[in-house]
């Protein structure tokens, strides 16, 4: 039968159902599949050489039966030692540290062996060369020896999947239909389609090679921006928005609600959200602010123009504690004037929420702030202008997409967790962008120490002398409670007792925790806040929106079991008023990587730099699911290695929707169909055109 790219991998030679069940576990059924199945790494080797031709450092493959086999196991390394013979002459091969192979060459196989040429005492010989057992297919073998190797299971060997696909490859590859025009391939230095996927798997060469590595990351990112620029696209050309005036008047009347002066980053991102607000499409904006940048005034501006349009707002977070923060700080800022703001809890039952919800129906409550709480079905806005959502990850798509219900509100989008340059053109990669560095004037400075076990007391007598000084601490642990009694990891409620009875007893101790009762947490938030409390000892329920000016020391025990970003939004909560903070950081760990994070968030404050430091160490997976967001996994290409290459992408893709939004010119019809085909469900593009 006729191979195509639909063909199931049971039907292709040398596979077989049997077979085909090893390749589904690849997430290889079809052919198509077999065919993006790309090489984990390339091994280029030299053609096969005569032993009596071989040189001193050459780089070399040779072929021959092995005549000896010894295992000197006492030696220091031990090391396996073979020699080989062809018919003219013969070498030794040595593997040091290579008991392994004690079962697998033997007296009489013939070999091939590829590696560099070494001198040892006067003869020559090749030192950890890679090595294939010759059957009778000597030549089929040879010429899979080199070359790709695949990611393999313990069924499917490398080998076997390589030469699967070499049986195919030229054929398949001429189905893969060419997507871009010779002229858009020329400019950005791309290959043919059909040689890219040929060579990716069959390059002779690294120069062939790289071509082929280029070209194919080039289409993977190409097409993922491509599909957000499209849903972008249809986003901006749904039934439109409030249309929001806007007046120097205006702008006046809502600044006189702060009794600050903005910063220029906070400037810079107000005129965009104005901007964005006073179009006819919906705004679908992200605002990235490090901690304590200043992003709640952002979002209070764009809600008093959203007012000031008689249109309502609201304001969703992932947790009560921060949306009562919210309530409180933008209540003090509408303080004496006539819009009605409302916290609406997930607890209010009966007749209390009855009424609740009637006043926000009939538009008497202008701003409501909440959790998930906002989006259950009885909530029913009259007029919702638009939507503002904190800590944006935090929420699934289809609970963003609840909150819009059906109209098309206004949408600001904001995360205290600075996002690298990578994920916000990936993750986040249909929304615009605005972005505030800059912590407001008159804030004070934040000193971060990793504290070793031997200097545990020295930071308690400074912690006890900023006390005494009528400052507040944050004690923060990674878990509630240790259910096993042996557990050396420390946890809030066991440390609160210590703490509160052995080491401060001078001092007023509370303990916060997601498990209590939420007016058990608000009464004791509300203690910290007023001072009754000097010391909290927290998990990361305080992580966001906490915000008590007077708390300039942070304990973070067991830091190494933390990630960097989550290290760093802790750290947010002190440095919030005009005295210096210190924030101490308890590990004890020998793993390199968790103590480079540590010493990453000792070096620097700038929560961008420390995500682009975290992004490089974990990859984008851990920080921010790609799932989430709806995006494909990526097959070659890497966000953080090909960020050229990724910049370059966007751009294309995003000039190509503006010049033709539905991919109808007929020279774009096959990219169309690739897109769909690859992320139309992934992306809901299946309508497009």
């Amino acid at each position: 039968m006729p191979l195509d790219l639909n063909t199931e991998i049971k039907f292709v030679k040398g596979v077989g159902p049997r077979r085909a069940k090893s390749f589904e576990t690849l997430g290889v059924s079809r052919l198509g599949d077999l065919l993006e199945y790309f090489p984990r790494s390339w091994n280029f080797l030299p053609e096969p050489v005569g032993i009596d031709q071989v040189y001193e450092n050459q780089e070399v493959t040779v072929i021959g039966f092995i005549e000896s086999c010894d295992f000197l196991r006492f030696r220091r390394p031990p090391v396996f030692e073979i020699r080989i013979t062809d018919e003219k002459s013969s070498m030794r091969a040595i593997w040091f540290n290579g008991g392994y192979l004690v079962n697998q060459l033997h007296v009489g196989m013939r070999v091939a062996l590829s590696g560099k040429i070494s001198k040892y005492k006067h003869q020559l010989q090749l030192n950890n060369p890679k090595f294939r057992v010759l059957g009778e297919d000597d030549q089929e073998q040879i010429a899979t020896f080199g070359g790709a190797v695949y990611p393999a299971t313990a069924d499917l060997s490398s080998n076997q999947i390589k030469k699967v696909i070499h049986n195919v490859c030229a054929d398949l590859c001429v189905s893969k239909k060419e997507i871009f025009t010779k002229e858009f391939r020329d400019q950005r230095k791309l290959l043919v389609r059909q040689d890219a996927y040929r060579l990716i798997h069959l390059a002779s060469d690294d120069e062939e090679l790289e071509k082929a590595k280029r070209t194919l990351k080039y289409e993977e990112l190409f097409l993922m921006q491509l599909g957000l620029a499209i849903r972008r696209s249809k986003t901006r050309s749904f039934s439109p928005s409030a249309i929001m005036k806007f007046n120097d008047t205006l702008d006046s009347h809502i600044r006189r609600r702060f009794p600050f002066m903005l910063t220029q980053d906070q400037d810079n991102a107000i005129a965009e959200i104005v901007a964005d607000m006073r179009e006819a499409h919906p705004m679908n904006r992200l605002l990235q602010g490090d901690v304590g940048s200043g992003k709640t005034v952002v979002a209070v501006y764009a809600a008093l123009l959203a007012v000031a349009n008689k249109t309502q707002v609201a304001i969703m977070a992932p947790t009560e504690i921060l949306a009562e923060q919210h309530y409180l700080s933008i209540t003090k800022y509408l303080e004496g004037s006539r819009v009605n703001c409302m916290l609406l809890k997930g607890g209010l039952t009966g007749k209390k929420r009855k009424e609740a919800l009637e006043k926000i129906a009939s538009s008497e409550i202008d701003i409501v702030i909440g959790t998930v709480a906002l989006i259950q079905d009885d909530v029913v806005y009259n007029n919702l202008g638009l939507i503002v959502i904190d800590e944006q990850h935090k929420f699934g798509v289809d609970q963003r997409a609840k909150l819009r219900k059906g109209k098309l509100p206004h949408c600001l989008v904001m995360t205290a967790t600075p996002i690298p340059r990578t994920l916000t053109m990936t993750a986040f990669g249909d929304l615009d962008v605005s972005i505030i560095k800059g912590s407001p004037p008159g804030r004070g400075k934040v000193t971060t120490r990793l504290v070793q076990p031997d200097d545990r007391e020295k930071a308690f007598e400074f912690i006890r002398a900023r006390l005494k000084a009528k400052k507040q601490a944050y004690f923060v642990y990674p878990r509630i409670t240790n259910e096993d009694a042996n557990s050396q990891k420390k946890a809030a409620v066991n440390e609160y007792k210590m703490l509160k009875d052995e080491v401060f007893p001078e001092f007023n101790v509370g303990l916060l925790h997601g498990q209590m009762p939420q007016a058990e947490k608000q009464a004791i938030m509300e203690s910290f806040r007023s001072g009754d409390l000097d010391i909290l000892v927290s998990t990361v329920v305080i992580e966001v929106g906490v915000d008590v000016p007077n708390a300039t020391i942070m304990v973070i025990e067991a830091a190494n079991h933390f990630g960097l970003a989550q290290l760093h939004q802790l750290r947010g909560r002190i440095g919030r008023g005009m005295s210096n903070s210190y924030c101490f950081l308890f590990g004890d760990t020998d793993n390199e990587v968790a103590t480079e994070r540590l010493k990453m968030m000792q070096r620097s404050n700038d929560g961008f730099a420390i995500a682009e430091f975290d992004l490089g160490l974990r990859g984008p997976g851990e920080l921010f699911s790609t799932r989430q967001h709806g995006l494909p996994d990526l097959k070659i290409a890497d966000i953080i290695k090909d960020y050229d290459l990724l910049n370059m992408a966007r751009k294309d893709a995003f000039e190509m929707i503006k010049q033709d939004p539905n991919l109808s010119f007929p020279e774009h019809l096959n990219l169309r169909e690739s897109l769909i085909s690859k992320l139309g469900d992934k992306l809901g593009l299946t309508d497009i055109g």
